[in-house]
C-alpha cells in the first residue's frame, strides 16, 4: 500500500514538472513583451512603502488591492496556462488581500483555486474578501497541507504570505507552511517579495529559502528582486505619471490591453 502511494506521489511531482515545463514551452512560442528596452529601478522598502501609502491616498486599499490581484490573475494565466489545479497560500496583510483577489480572478479565468488562510485578521476589508471567494465557491483548507499534498494535489502554488513590509524571523504560525513549500517540488510564484526573503538583501539563508519559480513585483521590483532568476512578472498598470516622475521610476509602456508584462531582471538598476 505504501509502494503504490509512493508511486502515485511520484508520479504526481513528475506531472507537475512536466506540466510547468509545457507552460514554459508555450510561453516561449508566444510573442512576449519584454522590458528589455526598459530598464526601471528598484525600490528600497522605505521607498516601497512611501510609494504604496501614496496609492492608498489616490485609489483607497479596496480598489488598489483589486487591480494588484487581478494583474497577479494575468501574469498566472500567461505565465502558468496549464497549470489549473492552484493553491493560494494567503497571509495576513496586504499581500494576502492580493492573493485573495488573485484567487477569485483565477477562479474566473477557469482555474481550480484553493486558499489556504493560517491567520485571519478580524477587519472587514478581509472578512469580505473572504465571503467574496466563498462566494465563487473557492474552498478554504482547514489544516496545513503536507509536502505529498502540495507536490500530488496542485500544479502551482502561489505564495502571498508576506509583502515588502516582512521583517525576520518568520512568526511561528507560518513555519510549517514555509517549511513546507520550500521542500516541495510543485512551482511556486510569488507575489511581489518571496516569503522569507530580506525585502532589500533577498534570501536570508541561500540553502533554507523559497526559490519560487515566478515572480510578480507589483507596482515596481522591490530591491530583493536583484537575486531572482527565475519567470519575473510586473503587475500593476495604475501608477500615474505623476506618481512616476516623482518617484522617479522608469516604467514599462505596457501593451495594448495588458496589465501585466514578462521583464528580464537583467536590465533593471538600482538608483
Amino acid at each position: 500500500m505504501r509502494s503504490a502511494l509512493g508511486n502515485i506521489i511520484k508520479f504526481c511531482a513528475w506531472r507537475n514538472i512536466q506540466i510547468y515545463k509545457k507552460s514554459q514551452s508555450i510561453q516561449s512560442a508566444r510573442s512576449i513583451h519584454s522590458l528589455n528596452m526598459h530598464p526601471h529601478s528598484y525600490l528600497k522598502q522605505s521607498e516601497a512603502i512611501a510609494l504604496d501609502e501614496e496609492l492608498f491616498d489616490y485609489f483607497g486599499v479596496e480598489q488598489l488591492m483589486e487591480l494588484a490581484g487581478l494583474s497577479c490573475a494575468s501574469a498566472i494565466a500567461e505565465g502558468f496556462p496549464e497549470s489549473k489545479n492552484v493553491l493560494i497560500v494567503v497571509g495576513p496583510g496586504n499581500n494576502g488581500g492580493d492573493g485573495l483577489v488573485c484567487a477569485r480572478h483565477l477562479k474566473m479565468f477557469g482555474y481550480a483555486p484553493e486558499i489556504f488562510y493560517p491567520k485571519r485578521p478580524s477587519k472587514v476589508l478581509y472578512e469580505n474578501l473572504t465571503k467574496q471567494c466563498e462566494l465563487f465557491e473557492i474552498p478554504f483548507l482547514t489544516t496545513c497541507p503536507v509536502i505529498e499534498d502540495l507536490n500530488s494535489k496542485f500544479s502551482l502554488v502561489v505564495d502571498a504570505l508576506f509583502g515588502f513590509s516582512f521583517k525576520a524571523p518568520v512568526r511561528q504560525e507560518f513555519t510549517e507552511i514555509i517549511n513546507n513549500m520550500m521542500h516541495m517540488s510543485t512551482p511556486c510564484c510569488s507575489i511581489d517579495i518571496p516569503s522569507g526573503w530580506d525585502v532589500e538583501n533577498g534570501p536570508l539563508d541561500l540553502n533554507n529559502s523559497l526559490k519560487p519559480a515566478m515572480l510578480i513585483s507589483l507596482s515596481a521590483p522591490k530591491l530583493c528582486a536583484r537575486f531572482f532568476h527565475g519567470i519575473h512578472y510586473l503587475g500593476g498598470r495604475f501608477i500615474a505619471p505623476a506618481l512616476v516622475k516623482k518617484n522617479k521610476l522608469n516604467l514599462p509602456n505596457y501593451p495594448s490591453t495588458q496589465n501585466c508584462i514578462k521583464t528580464d531582471s537583467s536590465q533593471y538598476f538600482q538608483h
